[in-house]
Parts: C-alpha cells; structure tokens; sequence
C-alpha cells in the first residue's frame, strides 16, 4: 500500500507538470497569434516554478530518517505572555503549513500560558518527509515587534525554540544473514559425559559487521547448539540495535540550544520593518505575512540546499538589514 501511494504521487506529479506545461504552450502559441498574454504567461511560469521547486525540495533529502513522519515540540523563552504568545504563533505557522501540504497533524500535548499563549505544545505531523522537510526548523526562532501585551507600545523581542524529531517505528526487525555469521565448531569442555566431550558439538558463532560473539555447547546435539546460539546472537543484536537508538536520541537531545539571544536560527522582524532572515542560509523574505500563514517552501528550500551544497542562498526577496545578523 505503500509503494502504491508513492507511485500514485509520482503519477499525480507528471500529470500536473504535463498540465502546467500544456498551459505555457497555449498561451505561447496564442502570443503568436497577437493576443496579449504577458500576464497569464507570467502566473503559469510562476506556478511552474514554484511546482519545480517544491519537487526538488524533496530529491534534496537524502538523510536516513528523512521520508519519516515528525513530533515538533515548541517552548517559549524567557519572557512570560510575550514570549508564550510567539510560541503560539509559531504552532498556528506549522500547522498551516502542514495543512497547505496535505500532511495530518495531531497535537498530542499543549499547556496554555497564562493570559496568552502557550507554555509548551507537541504535535505529530503524519505523512512521508515531514521529518525531511521540518529538521530546517530545528533551533531557536527570534521575534521583533511592537508587543501587543505593553500598553506603551514598545519593542520587544522574544524567543522560542523549536525541536524535531523523526517518528521511527519502535520494533526493531532482527534480519541475521548468513553470509554475515561465522560458524565454528568445536569440541565441548566440562562435564556432559563421553559423547559431549570426543565430539564438536559446542558452536561459536560471530557476527561479522558487528563483531558480536556467541556460543554454546550446553548441549550434546550440534544442531540444539546451533539454535540456541542464533537465539543468543539475536538477542544480542538486538540488544546492539537498541543502543544504537539510545545514542542517536542522546545526539539529537545534544542539538538543542539554549533559548536566548545569539543562538536563533531566524529572525522575524515585523517593527520597524518587516522582514524575515534566516542567519543560516542568509535568505531574507519581505512577505512576513505570508510565510506566518504556512509557506515556508521558499525558507526550506533553501536550508535543504545549503545542506547539501554548502552554498547559501544566491538572493534574498526584499533588502537585507544589518540589524537581523
């Protein structure tokens, strides 16, 4: 079921770009004609681009836990309703653009703040590369406005910080190959009579890419032997598998930032100018609006390239200002 959606998503993907293509080549032929186009060729190439990018956004990632679904928690700062209210505007960003992506979200833990805001949420967002495409929002988010809660009409700035993590699948499926074990046979010590100990019943077992050795010669049967050492050498791959997943938690914990000044990935600046700046990719978006109501493609995108690349953005919508850095 699986693959089936993925390939019909691939279908739906080709036919809207044969679609949008379809389009421009409509109105191409329809300018030569002598009607005025220029407007309706100008949406149509925007769309098609803006459908292009999307597109390439999810080729951009290549991470093990990427295609996961994602648990995004968000706190305040320091600064009390302030800072609780940016938190909330923040949640309200996210599940929008999660809505605008077709993904379900389901917000599992939420404390209101006092008077306003939130103290603390949790929400799964529910669909392939949530967690791809969210790890871009992982850090301490900086909001400058003229705060609605100060009845002097100051600037305040505040912080929050965002965390993401991948939604991974708490059975761990022990596949042993066998080209990966080495068995050796040899001759048990001890007690067990005269059958146990003139012949090579005891089984060693080694588990090459891990190194992991077992072995058994409890038995006086070889094949008992051999069973209970692959229940053994199960147990303790598993048992490997299980640390390797406590390391990576304990490395994604190790990630967090401290929610201050300094630390913020991006800055939302809405007085006396408004403009957003990611000091990561160095990308600046004049429409504030618009990416608090959801559309981050333009900001993950973005991120996603500089990961990869190492290049940040070639140029920012809007004029940059000091003062963001």
């Amino acid at each position: 079921m699986q693959d089936r959606k993925r390939l019909d998503e691939q279908i739906e993907q080709d036919t809207k770009i044969a679609s949008l293509t379809s389009d421009l080549d409509t109105l191409f032929e329809l300018g030569r004609e002598g009607e005025n186009v220029t407007a309706d060729l100008e949406r149509s190439l925007k769309s098609l681009g803006a459908y292009l990018e999307k597109l390439e956004t999810a080729m951009l990632l290549s991470g093990e836990n990427d295609g996961a679904s994602a648990i995004v928690t968000i706190h305040p700062g320091a600064g009390g309703t302030e800072s609780q209210d940016w938190a909330e505007m923040l949640m309200r960003m996210y599940l929008r653009w999660a809505e605008r992506n077709r993904f379900e979200t389901i917000i599992t833990d939420r404390l209101e703040g006092e008077g306003a805001g939130i103290k603390s949420v949790t929400f799964e967002v529910n669909g392939a590369n949530a967690y791809g495409l969210l790890q871009s929002e992982v850090g301490v988010h900086r909001l400058v406005r003229i705060s609605p809660f100060d009845a002097n009409a100051r600037r305040h700035t505040s912080f929050a910080s965002v965390f993401v993590y991948p939604q991974i699948d708490d059975e761990i499926v022990i596949d042993i190959k066998i080209e990966d074990v080495r068995v050796d046979t040899f001759r048990a010590s001890g007690a067990g009579g005269q059958h146990v100990n003139r012949t090579d019943s005891a089984i060693r077992m080694t588990h090459i890419p891990t190194n992991i050795v077992v072995q058994c010669q409890a038995e006086r049967s070889q094949h008992k032997n051999r069973a209970s050492a692959m229940k053994q050498l199960r147990a303790k791959l598993y048992e490997h598998e299980l640390a390797k997943k406590k390391a990576e938690e304990r490395k994604l914990e190790d990630t967090k930032l401290g929610i201050n000044f300094g630390s913020q990935i991006r800055s939302y600046v809405l007085a006396p100018y408004r403009m957003i700046k990611d000091h990561r990719t160095k990308l600046a978006v004049g429409d504030v609006d618009r990416v608090l109501d959801g559309d981050l493609e333009s900001l993950i995108h973005a991120y996603l390239v500089l990961l990869k690349t190492g290049k940040t953005a070639a140029a920012s919508s809007g004029s940059d200002k000091d003062d963001l850095d």
